[in-house]
C-alpha cells in the first residue's frame, strides 16, 4: 500500500480549505419585512444557511422577541416580530442568534414615523399615536433644529415621509433642512408610494417624490388650492373630486353649488368635505354619492375628522360640531367667540380646535363637554396636532405652542417672525411648520449622543 506524508503546512492549508467550505455551506442571511416601519409596527423575518432544524432567537436590539426552527435546509421564514413601542427613531439591529451556539445573522431596520397627509390618516384625526420621543415632560426642551427661508410666506401644513418633508412647494431633508427640489407652491400636500399630490390654483397634480418630476395634472376649471387631499385605497381625494392616484383619471365628482375650501376626510367608505354652502357633506368613496348632508349657520372651511363613528368639523359660524358619521345627526355642537376654520384634531376620548376668538379648546369628544381652553394672543387658524399627551398649534400671534393635552398647561413655545396659520406635523421627535415669516421650521430636543440606543445588540 502507498503511503502519504503531509507536511505541516499542507495539513494547515487543508484545515483552512474544510473552515472556509463549512462557512460556505452555512452563509447564514436574514431579510426583514418591510425594512421600516413606526414603534409598534410588525416585520417578517426570514433566515437561511443555518444548521438543519437549528433552534432560533430573534432580537429586536436586546430584546429576544421570537423564536423559531430551521427546517431541513437550515432556513425559516415569515417570523413576525413587533418593534417595541419604545423603540427610539433611528436604525436598530435585528438578530438571528442559534440556541445552541454558532454564527448569528443581523439586517437593519428603521423606526420611522410618517406623517404623510395634512390629517396624518386618511380620517383627518392629526394624532401620531407612535411618538415617543416628545412628551410633556420633555417637549420643553425643544429647540430649533433647522430652518428655511422660502421666497414666500409659508401657510401650508407640512407632510414628512421617508426622511423627507414636503411643504409649500419644497422637499427638503427632515434631519437638515437642506433643499431636495422645489416645484410650484400649493396646498398641503400628501404623500403615498412615492408619489406627492397637491393642489395649486386650478391644478391638482402628483409629482415624483424623489426629484419632483411631475407626473400628471388635473384642471379642475376652478380654484383648489386650499383644500389638501387624503389619499386612501388608491385615490386621491381633494375638494369634493376623487382621482385614479396612478393616472389622474377622474373617478368622480359631486357639485355642491358653491367653492369647497375645506379638505376632505375619508373613513369606512365615505369621504366626508364641507363648503360654502355652510354644509357638511358625506359621500359615498366609491361613486360620490351624496349619503347625506348636514346645514351648519355659516361658511365651513373646516376639513373635517372622523373618529369612533362620529364627524367632527368646524364652522364659521362660531362652532365646533359632532355628527354621527352614517346618519348625519346632530350629537352636540360648542359655540366658541369666533370663526372655527382649524380642522379638529381627535385623541384619548378630546376633541382639540383653535377658534378665531384666539383659543384653542379640549372638549370631552362624547358630550361636548368643555375640558380646558388655552388663550393665545390672536386667531387660532393652524389646525392642532396631538401626539405622545402633547397638543402643537400655531396663531396669528407668530408663536408656535405645545400644550398639555390634560390640562392646557403651556409646556413650550417658540415665536417666529409672522403669524403662522400652518398646522404642525410631529415625528420622530421633530416639530415641522411653516410661517408667514418666508420659513419653515423644525424643532427638536438636543442630541442624545452617548445614550443606549438603536445600535444595541443582544450579547449571547
Amino acid at each position: 500500500m502507498r503511503q502519504f506524508t503531509l507536511r505541516t503546512g499542507t495539513r494547515t492549508a487543508i484545515t483552512i480549505m474544510a473552515l472556509l467550505l463549512s462557512t460556505a455551506a452555512f452563509s447564514q442571511t436574514i431579510t426583514l419585512s418591510p425594512e421600516a416601519g413606526p414603534p409598534t409596527s410588525t416585520t417578517h423575518v426570514s433566515g437561511s444557511g443555518f444548521s438543519p432544524n437549528a433552534a432560533i432567537d430573534i432580537y429586536f436590539g436586546v430584546e429576544q422577541l421570537a423564536n423559531t426552527t430551521c427546517d431541513g435546509s437550515g432556513a425559516f421564514s415569515g417570523v413576525a416580530i413587533q418593534a417595541p413601542a419604545s423603540a427610539v427613531p433611528g436604525k436598530w439591529t435585528v438578530t438571528a442568534v442559534p440556541v445552541s451556539g454558532g454564527a448569528r445573522a443581523q439586517a437593519p431596520f428603521t423606526v420611522s414615523t410618517n406623517w404623510s397627509q395634512f390629517g396624518f390618516s386618511p380620517d383627518g384625526r392629526r394624532f401620531n399615536p407612535y411618538e415617543n420621543l416628545l412628551n410633556p415632560s420633555t417637549v420643553g426642551g425643544l429647540g430649533l433644529r433647522w430652518s428655511y427661508e422660502t421666497g414666500g410666506e409659508v401657510s401650508s401644513s407640512p407632510a414628512v415621509a421617508n426622511g423627507v418633508v414636503y411643504v409649500g412647494g419644497y422637499a427638503l431633508n427632515a434631519s437638515t433642512g437642506a433643499l431636495l427640489w422645489s416645484a410650484s407652491g400649493g396646498s398641503s400636500p400628501a404623500v403615498a408610494d412615492g408619489v406627492v399630490y397637491a393642489a395649486a390654483g386650478y391644478d391638482f397634480f402628483a409629482l415624483n417624490a424623489g426629484t419632483g418630476a411631475q407626473l400628471w395634472s388635473y384642471n379642475t376649471q376652478g380654484p383648489v388650492f386650499t383644500t389638501s387631499p387624503a389619499v386612501a385605497d388608491g385615490v386621491a381625494y381633494f375638494s369634493t373630486y376623487a382621482l385614479n392616484t396612478s393616472t389622474g383619471a377622474l373617478l368622480w365628482f359631486y357639485n355642491p353649488g358653491n367653492y369647497v375650501e375645506s379638505s376632505p376626510a375619508v373613513a369606512d367608505g365615505v369621504v366626508y368635505v364641507g363648503a360654502d354652502t355652510h354644509e357638511l357633506y358625506a359621500l359615498n368613496a366609491a361613486t360620490g354619492a351624496l349619503l347625506w348632508s348636514y346645514p351648519t349657520g355659516s361658511l365651513v372651511k373646516s376639513p373635517p375628522a372622523v373618529a369612533n363613528g362620529v364627524v367632527y368639523v368646524g364652522s364659521c359660524d362660531g362652532s365646533i360640531y359632532a355628527v354621527n358619521a352614517s346618519s348625519g345627526g346632530l350629537l352636540w355642537r360648542y359655540p366658541t367667540g369666533g370663526f372655527v376654520q382649524s380642522s379638529p384634531a381627535v385623541a384619548d376620548g378630546v376633541v382639540y380646535a383653535g377658534s378665531f376668538d384666539h383659543n384653542v379648546y379640549a372638549l370631552n369628544a362624547r358630550t361636548g363637554a368643555l375640558l380646558w381652553s388655552y388663550s393665545t394672543g390672536d386667531i387660532v387658524e393652524s389646525s392642532p396636532a396631538v401626539a405622545n399627551g402633547v397638543v402643537y398649534v400655531g396663531s396669528a400671534d407668530n408663536n408656535v405652542y405645545a400644550l398639555n393635552a390634560l390640562t392646557g398647561a403651556l409646556l413650550w413655545s417658540y415665536g417666529t417672525g409672522n403669524v403662522v396659520t400652518s398646522s404642525p406635523a410631529v415625528a420622530n421627535g421633530v416639530v415641522y411648520v411653516g410661517s408667514w415669516d418666508n420659513h419653515i421650521y423644525a424643532f427638536s430636543l438636543p442630541s442624545r449622543a452617548g445614550a443606549a440606543g438603536p445600535a444595541s445588540e443582544p450579547r449571547n
